[in-house]
């Protein structure tokens, strides 16, 4: 696996040697910055099933400033430890914690995102409640995009303030990018 553009281009990333993680092939990670981007201006990212990092670590090379990179798993924490570690990379930090937790702590940390990357392990039908979470924690910036990817059968739908900007099929997963329109200041 490896960094596709920006600052960090061409390089080498260690993945997690498990069956737990799923990492973003080079073409579906190409398609997805295609997708939400290219390029960032700044900005912080969430990447809260990193595996590997390397959707996170692939935002920061294309101009996000900072990235919080959350995984359960010892394995993968000591993996996006060491890919931060060989890239040089110190605006990054790591949670090794359950997604849950890692909310909480970032909600009380009053940080707000401006790309949220979900990608959880299949079947644990969880996206619409992090996605709530978010919401109601005040945990993104207006104009957020959150990328979320699922099997098929789990695609969300949306309601205002989250607008569905685009959606791809990769034989049985989803992925859907949506655009967070901003907080009622009534």
């Amino acid at each position: 696996m490896r960094v596709i553009a920006g600052k960090y281009r061409s390089r080498m990333l260690k993945t997690v040697e498990n069956n737990r993680t799923r990492p973003t092939t080079d073409k579906n990670k190409e398609n997805l910055f295609n997708m939400i981007g290219p390029y960032f201006d700044g900005g912080n990212c969430l990447d809260l099933f990193a595996g590997s990092g390397g959707l996170g670590i692939e935002a920061l090379s294309r101009g996000m400033e900072f990235l919080v990179a959350v995984d359960k798993q010892y394995a993968a924490f000591k993996v996006i430890k060491e890919n931060l570690a060989s890239l040089k990379i110190d605006n990054a930090k790591v949670l090794k914690m359950d997604y849950r937790k890692a909310l909480a702590t970032l909600a009380n940390e009053d940080i707000q995102f401006d790309l949220v990357l979900l990608d959880p392990p299949y079947d644990m039908k969880i996206n619409q409640n992090i996605m709530d979470t978010l919401y109601k924690q005040h945990m993104l910036k207006e104009g957020c995009i959150i990328v979320v990817e699922d099997r098929l059968e789990e695609r969300l739908t949306f309601e205002k303030p989250f607008e569905l900007v685009k959606e791809n099929q990769y034989g049985i997963t989803i992925m859907q990018i949506v655009r967070f329109g901003g907080y009622d200041h009534d």
